[in-house]
């Protein structure tokens, strides 16, 4: 019994077995038992550093002193650079939303590509729309427009709402501030102004491939009507809705009178300004890095505004006035807001904290220098590892942002031991993205939203969205698999 455990903590084969054994229970935990993704990389991650000999001071410190713990750096580190990113994210996507900002490029889009290119513009709404917005969030605002197009062109649901898939798909997967890149940025040391690069170069071969080649192709074969219920609750939404200055309940027993607003929409130009200001600002400090000295008093302030959270928080600012307090907003009901879109982001901080608490485990049981040994004697690409390990973990339990940080952090220990380049490890990470999207299916929480929102059967979502999603996987990382081999 002592030579079997000494063989798995400190053998190459033995510590292989190790870290295959706790995936695999982290998948069956999920999977088959229903355990919350957070409680699940939790238990697993601390059975494992158990399993691998580590100490227990190591693991979780001591009574008095657990500040330089595994578990305490693990979920810190990792969250002391995503939390505020996230957070500021969704706040400036709930403000656009709230402010009609995606009525209004739906109508921009719909005027320019006209009735025939319809499908194209409700890709780039996507697209476009994608980038403050989370994935699922993405859907609900969007999905009401989309039944619309679909209607007044009389032609299949499928045809319009596959290339706007693609597009949120593509945003959530490849570029801050949604969770999986902004996590994989911490994860691999890499800036976020280069995955907002390299997120762009990947990204957009596969959603013109997956969003507008494939989605023009399946959406003339499988003909998905929209049934008139999804239109009508829009409409008597709009209709019970209390015009501007109309008494209404004050909550009390009394009547108030409703505090007048700005109705009409705010411009195309000023929702996209206001989505590219942080864009602009962290790519500015990335060029400046490259480009300026790094004692320049220039780079300096394009250090501090270009700091994602700083970019963010001006952006949210921005926001905040031009969209609320110059439209008749009160402070308190954008408090309000703000409280309401930060709800849902408690659970998803605590899943990519407890990613990162797993992947610190593995690194720190030296896991990940045996996996590297291994591979490297297998002459198997630390990009193609990083692709196929995020592919079966996104096809076993269904969650991208599982995948991603649970990849990011056993690919990590391979990225830090070679001396990579920024855009080379941007590019590992875009793999690892690629990855987390392919095949989408049952045990996709996503999967089951599309269906639902689409009015598809199990047999169409899988013949639209699961293929959708695998054109968009493949291609974005034949991409960065071709670029890694040019620049390292």
């Amino acid at each position: 019994m002592g030579a079997t455990v000494d063989w798995l903590r400190t053998t190459t084969p033995g510590l292989l077995v190790l870290c295959g054994l706790a995936i695999a229970v982290l998948l069956f935990a999920i999977i088959k038992v229903k355990l919350e993704p957070f409680i699940a990389l939790l238990l697993t991650g601390l059975a494992l550093a158990l399993a691998a000999g580590l100490p227990v001071s190591k693991i979780v410190g001591t009574a008095i002193k657990a500040g330089d713990s595994i578990l305490e750096t693990g979920f810190g580190g990792i969250l002391g650079h995503i939390a505020v990113i996230i957070g500021l994210g969704t706040v400036l996507g709930a403000i656009l939303e709230r402010s009609g900002g995606a009525d209004v490029l739906t109508g921009k889009l719909l005027n320019l590509f006209g009735e025939k290119g319809a499908p194209v513009a409700m890709g780039l709404l996507g697209l476009i729309f994608g980038i403050p917005v989370f994935f699922d969030i993405g859907i609900f605002v969007l999905a009401p427009l989309i039944y619309v197009a679909a209607k007044r062109g009389g032609r299949s649901l499928v045809l319009y709402a596959m290339p706007m898939l693609a597009g949120l798909s593509m945003t959530h997967a490849f570029l801050p501030p949604h969770p999986g890149p902004v996590a994989l940025g911490g994860l691999l040391g890499v800036s976020l102004g280069w995955l907002i690069l390299m997120g762009f170069v990947c990204g957009i071969p596969g959603f013109i491939a997956a969003g507008i080649v494939w989605g023009s192709y399946i959406g003339k074969r499988i003909q998905v009507e929209v049934p008139d219920e999804f239109l009508v609750r829009k409409d008597e939404e709009t209709e019970t809705a209390p015009d501007e200055g109309e008494r209404v309940s004050d909550g009390s027993g009394g009547v108030a009178t409703k505090r007048p607003v700005t109705t009409t929409p705010p411009s195309v130009g000023l929702i996209g300004a206001i989505i590219a200001i942080p864009l602009v600002l962290i790519l500015g400090a990335t060029f400046g890095t490259q480009l300026l000295d790094k004692d320049s008093q220039l780079l300096q302030v394009l250090t501090f505004f270009g700091t994602p959270a700083v970019a963010l928080l001006i952006a949210v600012l921005i926001a905040f006035y031009v969209l609320g307090v110059r439209r008749g907003s009160t402070v308190q009901e954008l408090s309000e807001l703000t409280a309401e879109s930060l709800r849902p982001v408690g659970m998803l901080l605590l899943v990519v904290g407890a990613g990162a608490f797993f992947g610190k485990v593995i690194s720190a049981t030296g896991i990940g220098t045996a996996l590297a040994d291994t591979m490297s004697a297998a002459g198997l690409p630390v990009i193609v590892l990083a692709y196929i390990i995020s592919c079966g973990l996104r096809i076993a339990q269904g969650s991208a942002t599982v995948a991603i940080v649970t990849t990011g952090g056993i690919v990590a220990p391979l990225v830090t031991g070679h001396d990579y380049s920024q855009m080379s490890i941007a590019l590992i990470a875009m793999a690892i993205a690629a990855g987390s999207i392919i095949l989408s299916h049952v045990n996709d929480g996503g999967f089951w939203i599309i269906a639902k929102f689409f009015n598809m059967t199990v047999k169409q979502t899988l013949q639209t969205w699961t293929v959708l999603e695998t054109i968009l996987s493949v291609v974005s990382f034949a991409v960065a698999a071709i670029l890694f081999a040019i620049v390292s």
